[in-house]
């Protein structure tokens, strides 16, 4: 147990772990002041919120979530990592770019925490994500992301994604345009 919660999986140095009570004010944080991580998550939806509300709705979540059988197949993980809470890993369904991905759950990752970026943590995260998916019927994967989004892109390669459809240009992002891609894990882009 991590926190009071159910710890999901954990390598050498990353523990996927069920939301904590305390993680609902770095949600705030990350939501209102600290939202530089959105300049390479969607930045062509600039976050706008405020603190009431953000803290209202992480603590209506976390009392979902802290409700969920230990063994309902989870759709996010908290990342933790030397005992700080530092992101993200989830899955969803909403594969905006592809008509047959039905079934086949797209992933996504954020860190907000600026010091935990670049050491190879969120690649760690997203395959003990993955293959906890896969240990529950889940074999293969989507990542969407933008061309402008490098380390996302570095960690898709790492993990030997393939690219499935590009939509050039249509992402607006400081004026500039980005090209939309979704990558496919290795197995099913094999097929």
């Amino acid at each position: 147990m991590v926190d009071g919660q159910l710890a999901m999986r954990r390598d050498d140095e990353v523990v996927l772990r069920d939301m904590a009570e305390s993680d609902i004010e770095d949600y705030v944080r990350w939501f209102t002041t600290e939202t530089e991580w959105n300049d390479f998550d969607s930045p062509w939806a600039p976050i706008d919120s405020d603190e009431k509300s953000e803290r209202a709705s992480w603590a209506e979540y976390f009392q979902k979530v802290k409700t969920l059988p230990r063994d309902t197949v989870r759709w996010k993980y908290e990342i933790e990592v030397e005992g700080k809470h530092v992101g993200w890993v989830c899955s969803y369904k909403d594969l905006e770019y592809l008509s047959n991905g039905a079934g086949t759950p797209a992933l996504g990752i954020d860190i907000p925490e600026e010091g935990f970026r670049g050491r190879g943590y969120g690649t760690k995260a997203l395959v003990l994500y993955m293959d906890y998916l896969r240990r529950n019927g889940r074999p293969s994967f989507f990542i969407q992301t933008w061309s402008g989004n490098s380390p996302m892109i570095r960690i898709i390669g790492k993990l030997g994604f393939k690219e499935r459809l590009r939509k050039k240009d249509c992402r607006l992002v400081n004026g500039r345009r980005y090209d939309a891609i979704t990558f496919e894990s290795g197995d099913q882009a094999a097929g």
